[in-house]
């Protein structure tokens, strides 16, 4: 019998420290999701033990008394409908502007997308105020257009598509061209349905963003009508009396959003991932 190859040094102990690393990112979490299943009073005392990531009982009562406290029901219905808004319309153009970077000859192509490449690096904070005053010129405050409207054409996923559109085989457009097909043809019935796993990573990558958005909803919004998580969780942690077991709970059903979306779209996130990432 053919003896197995022992395994170099560096194996086990890479692997030892991805799952320290993983062990340490996912503590808050968890330390969060015990501590909004235990009575406030118990939260500060076992922190400093293991006990803070086992309960010795559970209870709903936090969960309950979030609600009970502030409209969490509008604080998730702002959040979800904003990001979705996003995501939904920013699949739409920042698909079409990637194919058309990356497949379609016009004039000024090339400088319309060093200028999409160079918006990459410029954060938001750079251009918060321009367009603070920009947007209580047109009457959009305290609105759900203006935590929308801003963020729907997004450079990245613009490139994102664009990288994965290169690496479709040319041989479809043309089957399709043969056939007759326009170019927005050949996009919804042929290009489109072969770009699943870009279309999964923009929308989680794009959900993720817009579902932790804190400083532009500050700027732009006052009336708790239409503010969203971040901004009532904010708001929660100031309002006496201070209950850390509800501020877990809030925070707990915030976050459980987003993991069940990473969840669903896993497999196609990381397919996407990679082939953007390797053409990139």
């Amino acid at each position: 019998m053919k003896e197995s190859t022992p395994l170099p040094f560096w194996v086990p102990f890479s692997y030892t420290v991805l799952v320290l690393l993983a062990v340490l990112y996912i503590a808050p979490i968890i330390f969060m999701l015990v501590g909004s299943l235990k009575p406030d009073d118990r939260i500060l005392v076992e922190a400093g033990s293991i006990k803070a990531f086992w309960p010795d009982s559970t209870s709903l009562q936090n969960y309950s008394d979030v609600f009970r406290r502030v409209d969490f029901g509008r604080y998730m219905f702002n959040s979800l409908f904003i990001a979705t808004m996003i995501v939904a319309w920013g699949l739409v153009l920042n698909s079409l502007a990637g194919y058309a970077f990356a497949r379609l000859r016009w004039r000024g192509r090339d400088v319309i997308f060093a200028m999409v490449v160079v918006m990459m690096i410029i954060p938001l904070e750079a251009i918060a105020v321009p367009l603070f005053y920009q947007v209580t010129l047109l009457g959009w405050r305290d609105t759900y257009i203006v935590q929308i409207v801003p963020f729907i054409a997004n450079s990245f996923s613009i490139y994102l598509f664009y990288t994965f559109f290169l690496g479709l085989p040319k041989e479809l457009e043309e089957a399709a061209h043969v056939d007759g097909a326009g170019v927005l043809r050949t996009f919804l019935v042929v290009i489109a349905p072969n770009a699943k796993p870009a279309f999964a990573t923009v929308a989680v990558l794009t959900f993720l963003t817009q579902w932790g958005s804190f400083l532009w909803p500050l700027m732009v919004t006052t009336a708790e009508a239409v503010r969203p998580l971040p901004l009532g969780l904010a708001a929660f942690h100031t309002l006496p009396p201070l209950q850390w077991g509800d501020i877990f709970a809030f925070g707990v059903m915030m976050v459980a959003p987003i993991l069940v979306l990473f969840v669903v779209f896993q497999g196609w996130f990381v397919r996407g991932v990679a082939s953007t990432g390797i053409k990139g």
